[in-house]
């Protein structure tokens, strides 16, 4: 307890001959100059609001509009028509009375300036509104551009010229689109058509033919009210109804894990690897709270995506609730919650209003690593709360950790920065096992222990005991692209810019006088205990039906993809049906997760990446039709999937607008055959590329070592598979495969196979044509 009463700024005692003060002014001078932090931080953002409150133009731009319009008055002319005349007149009279007519004529100029310069932001800001709003460069072919997209460019080029703040571009990105119903309907029956037979499919052609007849307008008139009314008509409650209302386990079904780099660990010292790890996420939050991150752009463009995900990526937690959880954000905070061995323990991060060294940090957490004291009983395994049903664990927390010790150790947890677990295992691709190991790597991120990780936090850190690391990511808050940008910066500020001393320390000195980290305590009845063992045995059951499979794909990458004039994604998505079909001898429905961050407060929508011209092809290649034929077949679908994924990102979608009218219905009190047959429809094959944003931070041309294995997630089905995939540079293409050992008909090993060989049969019918054509030239 000496660090306790250390912490104490005074304390006194009544004595007979009055009271005895005792100041502490060390602990004074703390408070002090964390207070000094946190006025910072208020100036900070209010220069911020500033800033980003006039862009496009900026503070300044203020001055030369109030000298110009005083200039022109200088040479006797009036360039308010009239305007400044009359404001004067409207002036209050004790201004008439104190100031001469000069200085009413300066202050009617200096107001009617204020007004021509706010205006003139407003009408810069529409401008840029309406340029963001041109999406016809996205479907133009490559080396096409039209003469009206050239003027586009060169407009926003000069509109967004000035350096940006993170959320500069906030509100001059346009609102999400509700699409025409009739259209969403014709894609909709276009993605299902392979799918069904002819009488499946006429069945479904009436009954949506009946939906847009009857039901589907009247729900399309109250999505486009709200649409009018909101910000975004479907974040909303695609966060709500898909993520916070569900009251199964979050562990697997709503979570994601980012891995560390494939072949290097940059210090074997654990509390070293955690230390640079927690300076780096830190220094990220410090960009993000002073918005000196650069906005996201739509790669190599200037096009800017909403940056609206950023603002709840620290300081967050997931509570849960009955009926619906709660997204909890707090505003800033000084530490963070670690776990180690059943014991958890807040580390403060600043002192004094300075952020700690990494040498410092890995100081604090060697203390934690060294702890003795055994963890009290119920807390070792306490975080299975947050692994199992939600409905439980709101109860328990509801009656047991609402009040006295539970609960300020609690909201020590969810109120910290984010979550850091401390593993006692190894792991990576090591070993005589390297794949196998991968796979272990994998499912730790993504379950752990099942008690291990605190589920509920927006985010958690996994620091392995052979300096490994990875993220474990809550789905509700984020999409993975924010995410991985995040964990990018992360990965290149450890390696490359914090760097360790040769016996892999961390870099720095450090101050012995920091006080040690406060272990949490905890009072846990026997009926929580009971609980906790119910949770655990039913996120235990869970993890351990996860196969996951992760495999570098060394082949190619899309260096060799590019030169065949394929766009890789619609290369891979080729495949991944290829595969499929090849392990299920049939086509499934498939989900490609795409980003609508075009648009304001923009989240994800579904590119159903099984079309009538992928199946086509791949009907040829496997009934052995002539390999001209295939290829193709296989433009056209290349072609087709760029097509659809061109209208998800620019709003012309089909899964998020049925979504929302499914919503409305069930607002309403109405039934749809239609929307709930559509709605229930399983994704048996659920894809998502994680891209990779900054690979400017990581130089693999003179470190090629350095590759981000990038992430991964559960599967969505129960007979289906989870693939995640990232391009790394021009040669590598990393798989994430997840599926269900309790499916006898999935296997993500075989799948993982099957991958590999059509990927390999892809390139080598391309690869065909691209040597045939020299020679023919030849022949000429």
């Amino acid at each position: 307890m000496a660090e306790a009463h250390q912490a104490v700024a005074f304390q006194f005692t009544i004595t007979p001959e009055g009271i005895d003060l005792q100041l502490s002014y060390q602990a004074l001078n703390q408070i002090y100059l964390s207070g000094v932090r946190s006025w910072k931080k208020r100036v900070s953002r209010m220069r911020n609001l500033v800033i980003k409150g006039v862009y496009p133009a900026s503070p300044s731009s203020w001055l030369f509009v109030v000298i110009a319009i005083l200039a022109t008055m200088y040479m006797r002319s009036d360039p308010s028509m009239g305007l400044i005349a009359k404001i004067q007149q409207h002036l209050p009279l004790s201004l008439h009375v104190s100031l001469s007519a000069q200085g009413q004529t300066m202050l009617s100029a200096l107001l009617f300036s204020t007004l021509l310069w706010l205006s003139l932001i407003l009408a810069l800001r529409f401008c840029l509104k309406l340029l963001l709003s041109y999406h016809q460069w996205m479907f133009e072919q490559h080396g096409r551009v039209s003469n009206t997209t050239k003027v586009w460019v060169t407009l926003l080029r000069l509109l967004s010229g000035r350096k940006p703040l993170l959320y500069s571009y906030q509100t001059s990105l346009p609102h999400l689109p509700v699409p025409a119903i009739k259209d969403t309907l014709s894609r909709y029956l276009e993605s299902v058509r392979p799918l069904l037979t002819d009488p499946q499919f006429q069945r479904m052609t009436e009954l949506a033919n009946q939906f847009e007849c009857n039901l589907g307008n009247r729900l399309q008139r109250y999505l486009k009210l709200k649409a009018l009314w909101a910000t975004n008509y479907v974040s909303d409650w695609w966060e709500e109804y898909i993520y916070l209302r569900s009251r199964g386990p979050i562990m697997v079904n709503s979570n994601y894990y980012g891995m560390d780099f494939l072949y290097v660990t940059p210090t074997s010292v654990q509390a070293a690897r955690a230390g640079n790890t927690i300076t780096a996420l830190l220094l990220y939050r410090r960009k993000v709270n002073r918005e000196e991150l650069k906005p996201s752009r739509v790669p190599g463009t200037v096009i800017p995506l909403c940056a609206a995900q950023c603002e709840r990526m620290f300081n967050t937690t997931r509570t849960p609730g009955v009926e619906t959880d709660v997204l909890q954000h707090w505003q800033d905070s000084e530490f963070v919650a670690v776990y180690h061995k059943g014991r958890y323990f807040r580390l403060w991060v600043y002192q004094a209003g300075r952020l700690l060294s990494p040498r410092e940090i890995e100081h604090q957490i060697q203390r934690i690593l060294d702890d003795p004291s055994p963890p009290q009983p119920g807390e070792d395994k306490l975080g299975a709360l947050t692994a199992g049903d939600r409905i439980p664990w709101s109860q328990v927390r509801k009656q047991y950790f609402s009040s006295g010790v539970n609960k300020r150790s609690l909201d020590s947890i969810e109120r910290a920065a984010f979550f850091i677990t401390l593993d006692d295992e190894e792991q990576g691709m090591r070993g005589e096992d390297p794949v196998g190991n991968l796979d272990r790597y994998a499912k730790s991120l993504l379950h752990g222990k099942c008690y291990d990780r605190w589920f509920d936090k927006s985010f958690s850190i996994v620091i392995y005991k052979n300096g490994k690391n990875g993220l474990n990511a809550e789905h509700s808050w984020a999409d993975a692209p924010t995410v991985a940008h995040l964990w990018e910066y992360t990965l290149a500020t450890d390696a490359f810019q914090l760097g360790y001393t040769e016996d892999g320390h961390c870099k720095g000195e450090v101050d012995r006088s920091l006080y040690y980290p406060q272990r949490l305590t905890w009072d846990i009845p026997s009926e929580v205990q009971t609980q906790i063992c119910r949770s655990l045995a039913v996120a235990e059951a869970l993890a351990g039906d996860v196969d996951c499979h992760v495999f570098p794909f060394r082949e190619f990458g899309k260096g060799r993809i590019k030169k065949l004039r394929v766009s890789p994604d619609a290369f891979i998505q080729i495949s991944l049906q290829l595969a499929y079909y090849r392990d299920r001898g049939g086509f499934c429905l498939t989900y490609e997760a795409s980003m609508t961050r075009l648009f304001r407060e923009g989240r994800t929508e579904t590119v159903r990446s099984c079309s009538n011209d992928s199946c086509a092809f791949i009907k040829a290649l496997e009934g052995g039709e002539s390999e001209d034929q295939c290829r193709r077949l296989f433009r056209r679908a290349s072609e087709r999937h760029q097509n659809l994924y061109r209208l998800a990102m620019t709003g012309g979608g089909i899964d998020r607008h049925l979504f929302c009218l499914y919503v409305v219905s069930k607002y309403l009190g109405v039934d749809s055959a239609f929307l709930k047959e559509v709605l229930s429809e399983p994704w048996r094959l659920s894809t998502s590329q994680t891209p990779v944003q900054q690979m400017e931070l990581f130089d693999l041309k003179n470190n090629p070592e350095y590759i981000s294995l990038g992430g991964g997630f559960g599967p969505v089905a129960d007979d289906g598979y989870g693939v995640s995939y990232i391009i790394v540079g021009e040669d590598m293409i990393n798989f994430h495969v997840s599926s269900k050992y309790s499916c006898s008909e999935t296997d993500s090993h075989r799948f993982g196979a099957q991958m590999s060989k059509a990927l390999q049969d892809v390139m080598t019918l391309l690869s065909a044509d691209t040597k045939a054509k020299p020679q023919s030239k030849k022949l000429l």
